[in-house]
């Protein structure tokens, strides 16, 4: 007995945490430093064989609430043969994580429970510290939604305008226009549409990013929905001097929102026509892995450094060399873009080498998001 109670000793001196064996009549067994540590349980009678009854009425005594009754509670957890745990805060303001497990003979016969505790005060600080941020951020990510949709709608009216009156004054009804004439009027409808399109691009944004907005669910035909893309950004990429080439493998229909997801494929398809010089060379291609899509675009272009490969997807960030290189462009169609994609599950990373191109790499679950993000208001399902 007193090698058993020695081996018993030394398991409970080994945990991480305070613990205490009591038997089936609610006597202690053994008890580590930690538990006594834990609880100031110096001046009460813990040896072996000692009743259990003072030991919780000292614990007890340090709780914030005190249980009621200890005696009979006490009595009925060790009777039980469940797993229990709970989280009690202490008189001097600590945080307390308590288990109790049932404890067995050979024969499967309960002999008596192990009590754990632990101090979770700084954990739960910084859980709720989390939490705290969390909120804060969300607070900012709605008043910044709020600002771009105010803003942009504030500023799509005035230019609506200029676009407008562009057009009658390059109405020959309008009277004849000089050479110069005809060139300053072509830019200002050039900067004009140029931040149409950049108000589109931020009400997008906006409305993709705030949690109210739902993404219609349904079959898409993916070699259509890739094929179509190319075609409508095709008079881009032949305007830009690049050859372009399309690989598209048949595979099973995908659920999800196709015209958001044909967004992101226009995003992409523009930046590579975009940041490839005359000459290059863009690719798509897209197959279906066992049961995720993945298309490719890729380009011969400037390519992304390697340590901007996160920092291009977060918003209103640009790489250098494209910051630098006199290339257009507000840094939202990439974040739009893998908002969508993590909105169906899946997701959107970039790779390749700086200065011989960038590859584009879209991977989306052919059954859609998962539980996670249905419960975000992903899917309508």
């Amino acid at each position: 007995m007193d090698r058993t109670r020695d081996r018993l000793q030394a398991v409970l001196e080994a945990l991480p945490r305070a613990a205490i064996v009591q038997s089936g009549d609610a006597h202690v067994v053994a008890v580590n430093r930690r538990f006594i540590e834990l609880f100031g349980l110096a001046g009460v009678d813990h040896s072996p064989g000692a009743p259990l009854g003072p030991v919780v009425e000292e614990v007890a005594g340090r709780f914030a609430v005190r249980p009621d009754p200890i005696g009979a509670r006490s009595t009925a957890l060790a009777a039980r043969r469940v797993h229990r745990a709970a989280e009690f805060p202490l008189a001097d303001g600590r945080i307390i994580r308590r288990e109790t497990a049932p404890l067995y003979d050979a024969d499967g016969r309960p002999f008596g429970t192990l009590w754990t505790a632990e101090d979770v005060t700084e954990a739960k600080r910084r859980e709720h510290a989390l939490h705290r941020d969390n909120a804060a951020l969300a607070e900012l990510a709605r008043r910044r939604n709020e600002f771009l949709a105010t803003a942009s709608h504030n500023l799509r009216t005035p230019l609506t305008s200029v676009l407008s009156f562009c057009d009658l004054l390059a109405d020959p009804a309008s009277g004849p226009l000089g050479p110069e004439q005809r060139e300053f009027l072509a830019a200002i409808r050039r900067n004009a549409e140029r931040m149409a399109s950049v108000i589109t691009a931020l009400l997008e944004a906006a409305a993709v990013r705030d949690p109210r907005h739902r993404l219609e669910f349904g079959t898409v035909d993916v070699p259509a929905m890739v094929e179509h893309a190319v075609l409508d950004r095709m008079p881009t990429l032949t305007a830009a001097g690049v050859f372009t080439v399309l690989r598209c493998r048949p595979g099973p229909p995908l659920h999800g929102d196709a015209h958001r997801l044909a967004q992101v494929l226009d995003n992409l398809l523009e930046n590579a026509a975009k940041f490839t010089p005359p000459g290059g060379r863009v690719e798509i291609d897209a197959a279906a892995d066992d049961d995720t899509w993945r298309i490719e675009v890729a380009d011969t272009g400037i390519g992304v450094p390697e340590q901007y490969r996160e920092e291009i997807f977060s918003g209103f960030v640009r790489a250098p060399n494209a910051e630098h290189g006199g290339y257009p462009g507000t840094g939202l169609g990439l974040a739009f873009s893998r908002d969508i994609v993590r909105r169906h599950g899946g997701e959107l990373t970039v790779s390749g080498t700086p200065g011989r191109g960038a590859v584009f790499t879209l991977r989306v679950p052919t059954g859609g998001p998962g539980p996670q993000d249905a419960e975000n208001g992903t899917d309508p399902r």
